[in-house]
């Protein structure tokens, strides 16, 4: 039986109303600086939009994978097919070329990671995934830095962490401490004959390493957001734009 994907469970101390500054906060940064956990990230357009009475945040940016494949991948690879786009509408990025089809599905939950098939997918299609849990405190599989480590960090203005090797565990037993887990269901679909198993693969491993970084990133920069209002993010990822912009403009990189 094939595997439909991953999903990819991120326990953070935040509530889901924070989660969405910080979230945003985080990711103007880390396009900022196209680290994005490891990998090139531009930023095409970042604005709010309303389609049949939905109303969200509505980016697009281009990831460069290039640099984090294989040799063999490299060399076979057609031109740009390791640059992808992601169209994201709100929390759900849909990410396609003509050879190459991610999918990313996310649900904010105020809870430890607990619920099952919150995707409501299908008996068939929830046997073949695998549910991978995430520990923003392991220091394995990610791009470490001492000033990024929940593990070492203590926020001066909310007073959580250090996060300790049992901070689940006393999020567990700690009703009053703030709690939620992102929900990442992670479809990968590659169409190379013989390549196929090997990339998908890949492509998970290197998803669950960026999402790592990225909450880990997220959660020691909380005294940087925990007190911008929306209306703080909104002219900071203006800010942002205008700089990528800048710096795309005047430079040509090659992958």
């Amino acid at each position: 039986m094939s595997r439909h994907g991953y999903i990819l469970a991120i326990v953070l101390n935040l509530v889901c109303f924070q989660y969405q500054v910080g979230q945003l906060y985080s990711v103007a940064e880390a396009s900022k600086n196209e680290t994005g956990g490891g990998e090139g990230i531009e930023v095409l357009k970042n604005e709010p939009y309303e389609k049949e009475g939905e109303k969200g945040q509505y980016t697009h940016k281009i990831y460069h994978l290039k640099s984090k494949v294989p040799a063999f991948v490299k060399m076979i690879a057609p031109e740009g097919s390791l640059v992808f786009h992601e169209k994201a509408w709100n929390a759900y990025p849909y990410c396609r070329t003509n050879d190459f089809f991610i999918k990313i599905e996310t649900w904010h939950k105020p809870d430890l990671g607990t619920q099952e098939n919150v995707h409501k997918l299908d008996n068939s299609t929830w046997k073949s995934v695998e549910v991978v849990p995430i520990d923003i405190a392991d220091r394995e599989q990610v791009d470490y830095k001492a000033d990024e480590d929940p593990a070492l960090f203590k926020s001066a203005k909310t007073g959580r962490g250090p996060l300790g090797p049992n901070w689940k565990k006393e999020l567990v037993s700690n009703t009053d401490c703030p709690r939620m887990c992102a929900y990442k269901l992670v479809t990968v679909k590659f169409k190379w004959w013989g390549l196929q198993n090997k990339v998908e693969s890949l492509i998970h491993k290197q998803e669950k390493r960026i999402f790592t970084n990225f909450h880990r990133q997220l959660f020691c920069w909380i005294d940087k957001w925990v007190e911008l209002t929306m209306e703080d993010i909104r002219r900071m990822e203006d800010e942002t734009q205008k700089e990528l912009e800048e710096v795309h403009s005047h430079t040509h990189t090659h992958f």
